[in-house]
């Protein structure tokens, strides 16, 4: 068990579970309040917040959801409120990428939630979650790292196999490299009814890729210094793979207006042969309810780029209260609730990675009978060995909003890559010069 808690988190997660702390105190009673909440949207997130009855039941309060979108446009509403002096709500969805933007917003919750609470859950979660020594936000079950999703069927098709080798001259299975995955990608299309793979193709999404491939290819996004980086040669590879999928039409023609969601509901249709993608999906892509491929689902490490780097680019999502919340114990007794061995039970059992060390335990106990649990628990401890936060800066957001247009320019064929990754770079300098700090 030890070996396989040891990639979680991109490093050492093992450490002491400190019991069941605070149980008499939380989640409390707050009888005639309302907690205002803004929170993420999307398939892979709603089952959680079923457990908000529960909370509302053992306490007396109510909570009022005054939004639930997706995380690119709640960070848009959000800094519209801090904007306008609109901090009138309690709870915030957050991500490990977004909270460095919001120094003052939220409140430090190592002075709401008991110190036994928050040793339950794993440390490297933790110390993401904590800016400027606040205790910014408590980790969810959604530690993400990107593994790689595969329709099994097509590599045991022999006529497949033989044609391929043919073509390429090496065996038919399921990737090892990025290089194989554009091989592979352009093999298995047949547009507009089957396509190799696809990508999340704006907003951080697409600059987040990018980011991971850049590093996969031997580059760095900021360098030593803080300055843009991107726009060398590592930075020209991992975007000309990006550009060459979409002119070899082995993508679908939509991905760069492609979210999370767009990914999820697109490997699931059955149209697409290999899929990056995080590991809340893992349950619905096998379940024959929401899925096509269900049964026929493989999951793998995240492949590998020239430089012998794997793509690695994680976060993990969370929940906050603001320093102007009116009840700050009854919004982290929420949070907590939402974040709780149950809660993150309750979300791992789909596939996300747990934030807590027991329900780690809990999962890989789990996971003993089921062939397709143990492969998707082994393939993503192993994605975890690779990962890698996004850089630290507070102006990551900011940047990517400057950068995924550039991005995008180079794969519709506006620009070369060179020339899209020099612009990009020239406005983030720009921001982070505008930020102080350079």
């Amino acid at each position: 068990m030890s070996r396989l808690l040891a990639g979680v988190a991109a490093g050492a997660i093992l450490c002491a579970w400190a019991g069941h702390a605070a149980a008499a105190e939380l989640p409390g009673k707050f009888e005639g309040v309302t907690v205002d909440a803004k929170l993420i949207g999307g398939q892979q997130y709603e089952a959680l917040y079923a457990r908000i009855a529960e909370w509302e039941r053992a306490t007396g309060a109510k909570v009022n959801v005054l939004s639930k979108k997706n995380h690119f446009e709640l960070d848009k509403e959000i800094k519209s409120d801090i904007a306008t002096g609109n901090i009138t709500w309690c709870v915030g969805s957050n991500h490990s990428s977004f909270a460095p933007q919001y120094p003052d917003l939220y409140t430090d919750l190592s002075a709401l939630i008991p110190k036994e609470e928050i040793e339950g859950f794993v440390p490297t979660n933790i110390e993401a979650s904590t800016l400027g020594g606040k205790l910014v936000m408590l980790p969810r079950a959604q530690f993400d790292v990107s593994a790689l999703y595969y329709q099994k069927s097509l590599y045991a098709d022999e006529a497949k196999k033989q044609a391929f080798k043919e073509k390429y001259g090496y065996e038919l299975a399921p990737p090892d490299t990025w290089q194989q995955v554009a091989d592979q990608a352009a093999f298995f299309s047949n547009p507009p009814d089957f396509y190799g793979t696809q990508f999340a193709g704006k907003e951080e999404a697409i600059n987040g890729r990018f980011y991971e491939m850049l590093v996969a290819e031997g580059g760095e996004y900021l360098d030593a210094d803080g300055k843009p980086a991107f726009n060398s040669e590592a930075g020209v590879r991992a975007l000309d793979w990006f550009v060459n999928l979409y002119k070899a039409k082995a993508v679908p023609a939509g991905t760069t207006n492609y979210l999370w969601d767009d990914l999820g509901q697109g490997f699931a249709s059955g149209t697409i042969a290999v899929n990056l993608d995080w590991p809340g999906w893992a349950s619905f892509f096998n379940d024959p309810k929401s899925s096509k491929i269900a049964g026929n689902v493989g999951v793998k490490v995240q492949p590998a780029g020239s430089s012998g780097k794997h793509t690695g680019w994680s976060g993990h999502h969370g929940f906050s209260v603001t320093e102007s919340c009116a009840n700050k114990e009854a919004a982290a007794s929420l949070i907590w609730f939402l974040t709780n061995e149950d809660s993150q039970k309750l979300e791992a059992s789909a596939g996300p990675l747990p934030t807590r060390t027991a329900v780690w335990e809990w999962a890989i106990n789990e996971a003993q009978n089921d062939a397709y649990k143990k492969e998707v628990l082994s393939a993503f401890q192993q994605a975890a060995q690779h990962a890698f936060p996004v850089p630290q800066t507070p102006s990551w957001i900011e940047i990517s909003n400057a950068v995924y247009p550039e991005l995008q320019a180079a794969i519709l064929g506006d620009k070369t890559s060179k020339q899209a990754l020099d612009d990009a770079a020239a406005k983030a300098t720009q921001i982070l010069e505008d930020a102080g700090e350079l």
